[in-house]
Formats: C-alpha cells, structure tokens, sequence
C-alpha cells in the first residue's frame, strides 16, 4: 500500500462549472429513479405489516447516511475527480483503484446507461406504442441528446439534471400532499397490523437498492468550486432529503391504498394516482417515471466520464492521451462521454444491460464498503494539517463509519448467498482488468 499523497491541483485546467444546486441535485437525481414509484409493495410484502415497513425504508436510509456520511470525510479530505475510484487508489494503492475503475468504465457505467435509456424508451410507450425496435432507436436518441448536452457545456448537464430533478419531484409531492391530507383514502386503519413476509433483512435489502447512487457527485469533484467544503454538504443534504422524501412516499401510499392493493402491484405509484385523481393519476406517475429515468440517466452519463478521463490522466487505460483530453472549444471531456455512450449503445442493441449490471453488484459493493472503511486509513495515514482544522469530519466517528460497513457486509452476504456462481463470475469480470493494468504500467 502506497502512502497517500498531498492533494494536488488536477493536471488539467479544469472549468469550475458545477454550482451547489446542480451537485445536490445530482445527488438527488441519481438516488431517486423509478425505484420509489416501483418498490413499496415489494418491501411491503417482505417487511409484512406497514410500520415495518417504514422502519425497512428509515433504517436503509440510516445505512446510506451513514456510508455518505463517511466517504464525504474522504472527499473533503482528497478533493480530486473520479470518485471512488481516485479514493482507492490513493488508500489502496493504484492496483485496487484501477480494478474498480476498470469495471465502472468497461461495464458498470455504460450498461446502468444503457439500461436507463432502455427504461426510458418503455415508459414512452405508454403514451406511444412502439415495438422493441423502435425502442431501441428512441433509447439511443434521447441518450444522443444527452451526450450532446454535456458535450456542449458541462453546465448543460447541470441545467438538465436540475430541472429533471424537480419535475420527478412534481408527482411524488402530488401524492405525499394528497394521499397523507385526503379525507377520502382507506388510511392505515385498515391495515392488517402484521402479515407473514419473507423478513424484515430482506425488506431492509430492498430499501438499500433504491438508496444507491448518491457517490456518482464525487466523480464531479474537480469541476466543484470548494469540494472540500461543498461535497459533505451535498452529499448529506441529498441523502437526508431522498429519507424524508422516501419515507413520505411510503405513507401516503400506505393510506391511499390497502394492504393486498400494494403488494399485488406492480406499481403501486401509479395505482395510488389513479385511486387518487382518477385515469389521470397513472398518467401522471408514468410522465413522472419518465422524468426521473430521464434525471438519472443525465446523472449517469455526465459523472461517468470522469472516470475515463481520470484513468487517462495517470496513463493507467488504453487510449489515455484521447480518453484525458478535453474538448478545445466547450472544455467538457467530450472523448470520455463518447466512449461511455457508444458502449451504451452496444449494449442497447446487444440486451446485455441488465445481465452485465447484476453480475457486477458482488464487486461493486466491495469496493463500497472499502471506500467506507478508508476513513479509518485516512484518519491514520493523514491527520488533518494544522491549518484545516475546520475541514469535514464524520460525525459519531467511528460509530457512523461501522454502520455502514456493516450495511455493505449484509449486502455482500446477502448477494453472495442468494447468487454464488453470480458473485464469483462478476470477481472474474473485474480480475480480468488485471492484465490491462500490468500492460499499461510497463509501458
């Protein structure tokens, strides 16, 4: 394990383009998918009675927070782009960071793109039927027009996941605000008080699912101004947001629709609109889907390409000198996001998303729960300088850093159990990184 470094200035000019607003959103939006619209009556089911299942959704949240918490005393500590990735590398040593680097850019980023391009062109057929086909074509177009936009102006992106964001916020506060003061819903009183489920772990594994996403804005960090100060204020004001608002979302639901209604659902959002506001409420919730598909994905592609970029940077991925170079005119990593796009694309045509994106779920988490732990490495390895004694420290240390170690070993034992040949295949995909790395290091 290498020491850390003193933080440095990035090796390039990087333009200062992301406001507070535009990270916390991009916290917010990548957090809040179609998960919250999907998800209630699955937790629901497993949890077995209402309450619990509100506790499921709190005590996620209270993981997340925790793990936010703690990688945000990393990100203050080493404000550099790339995230998670630049995290490891530096407490870890390359070798680690280039594995989780190596996954993220070859599979993990551009097949969760592809899938969210994918997600949106099916919610579109809602309103305009359409055959796979033409599916594909309609994912492929709007994830063009993203690409254009971050290409343009990284602040384009910005713009766009800060209007995504509040316009999927639209329905969700139409059915917190409706549902919890209506007088006419069935209201929890008529729910059962307990009902066999599959276990509250499991509902509480549910809820973990639709809380990822959050770390995406410390790929951003060097197009920050002040991300030592910025980034734990976005990262634990998004997350405390999506608790409150998750939390909401599940009440009203509980009293807009009964017991059975929500767990046979599909989408018990679109169910508790219509229960709502008649035929309009489903059409509602699907506009509101495809706004947050479409918030997510903007959210995706843009923290994404820091990846690449970063790798090319340290020479460390093939095409380092095109994949590091930004784009003359706009000042974007024009190169990496189409790299991101076009394996997107490949996978769109190819249907591998969903498949590559479960095999990786294994790995994924462990190199989260690493990025966890490394605040205990940090603190030991780099003690705050006298003249940063007013930088970010994680709160209830080291209590708040355990509980979400934990949170990612549940998770870790929970897939290993459930998907053995899963885990072990996607170990396999990352190890095969490996080569690469030793390759490019000898030359």
């Amino acid at each position: 394990m290498k020491p850390i470094a003193h933080v440095q200035q990035e090796p390039h000019s990087t333009p200062k383009q992301i406001t507070f607003v535009q990270a916390l959103s991009i916290v917010v939006g990548m957090i809040i998918g179609s998960g919250i619209f999907l998800k209630p009556g699955i937790v629901l089911s497993h949890a077995g009675s209402p309450w619990m299942s509100i506790m499921a959704w709190t005590l996620g949240g209270i993981i997340t927070l925790a793990s936010a918490l703690s990688v945000a005393e990393i990100a203050a500590a080493i404000p550099k782009s790339g995230g998670l990735y630049t995290y490891l590398g530096e407490l870890y040593g390359d070798v680690v960071g280039f594995l989780l680097g190596w996954v993220q850019t070859v599979i993990s980023y551009p097949a969760s793109v592809a899938a969210l391009a994918i997600a949106f062109a099916s919610y579109s057929a809602y309103f305009i039927p359409m055959n796979s086909w033409v599916q594909k074509l309609v994912a492929i177009g709007i994830l063009a027009f993203i690409l254009v936009m971050n290409v343009i102006a990284t602040k384009y992106g910005g713009i766009i996941q800060t209007l995504a964001t509040v316009g999927k916020l639209v329905p969700v506060v139409g059915i917190v605000g409706f549902g919890l003061f209506s007088g006419t819903a069935p209201g929890l009183a008529g729910m059962p008080a307990a009902v066999t489920g599959a276990g509250f772990g499991m509902a509480v594994l549910g809820t973990l699912w639709a809380y990822d996403g959050w770390i995406g804005v410390t790929n951003m960090a060097g197009e920050i101004p002040n991300p030592a100060r910025t980034m734990p204020r976005v990262i634990s004001i998004g997350v405390v947001f999506v608790i409150i608002v998750y939390v909401l979302f599940n009440l009203a639901i509980f009293k807009i629709l009964p017991y059975e209604a929500i767990v046979s659902s599909k989408a018990p959002g679109a169910d508790a609109a219509e229960a709502l506001l008649g035929s309009g409420g489903a059409m509602l919730i699907t506009a509101g889907i495809i706004v947050s598909v479409l918030g997510a994905l903007n959210g995706y592609l843009m923290t994404a390409a820091r990846v690449p970029q970063v790798m090319g940077e340290k020479g460390q991925i093939p095409f380092s000198r095109l994949l590091r170079k930004q784009h003359v005119k706009f000042g974007t990593p024009a190169n990496a996001l189409i790299l991101q796009s076009l394996l997107a694309v490949i996978y769109i045509f190819s249907g591998t998303f969903n498949t590559l994106t479960d095999l990786l779920v294994f790995v994924l988490w462990i190199f989260f729960t690493m990025g966890v732990f490394g605040v205990f490495l940090l603190r030991r390895r780099k003690p705050v300088p006298s003249g940063e004694r007013g930088r970010y420290r994680v709160p209830l240390y080291p209590i708040t850093p355990l509980i979400g170690i934990l949170g990612g070993i549940y998770i870790l034992g929970s897939t290993i159990i459930s998907n053995p040949l899963q885990s072990l295949t996607g170990i396999g995909i990352t190890l095969i990184g490996l080569p690469v790395y030793f390759y490019m290091q000898r030359r």
